[in-house]
């Protein structure tokens, strides 16, 4: 898998999965909302919580399906870049990381918004990674041929930049 029409089908992917996520979530938010007002969760003394904590609750899911909205919003919106192997690596970019003997291969693509769940298209694996956690950091300027160092919650892992797209 490599090229323009290869991004373009890993981020449809993406959104058509955050969107599922999406609707999911709302659909949950819907539920919880009714049991906060429904008649069941009255407060029968003044220690009964039900219906506070299914307002919680709902709220709680109207803030992360805002965030998946977000996210749609932003990645549907996405101008797909072409890298060259010279290329600072930055948003859009396609990279393919060869590990240590600590640290296993993988793809990563670098997006604005990304939740570090793997991908799978094709057959292959790609996880979206933003710039916010270590490894999106470590990426960011970077180009083929450079090596990354990554504290991870294992310890430290070393990847070498095989490819950039």
């Amino acid at each position: 898998m490599s090229g323009p029409a290869d991004k373009t089908r890993l981020l449809r992917a993406l959104v058509t999965r955050l969107r599922d996520e999406l609707a999911s979530l709302e659909s949950s938010q819907r539920s919880a909302q009714q049991g906060a007002v429904h008649p069941e969760t009255r407060q029968e003394d003044p220690k009964d919580t039900r219906a506070i904590e299914a307002g919680y609750l709902a709220r709680g899911l109207a803030e992360r399906a805002e965030t998946l909205r977000h996210a749609c919003e932003v990645l549907g919106a996405l101008e797909l870049r072409d890298f060259a192997e010279d290329t600072p690596i930055a948003s859009s970019a396609l990279v393919t990381l060869e590990g240590d003997s600590q640290a296993r291969p993988m793809r990563v693509f670098l997006l604005p918004i990304a939740d570090g769940k793997a991908i799978v298209v094709e057959g292959r694996e790609v996880r979206p990674v933003s710039p916010a956690p270590p490894l999106g950091r470590a990426l960011l300027g970077r180009t083929a041929g450079d090596p990354i160092e990554v504290r991870t919650p294992a310890g430290i892992r070393t990847w070498t930049i095989a490819a950039v797209e």
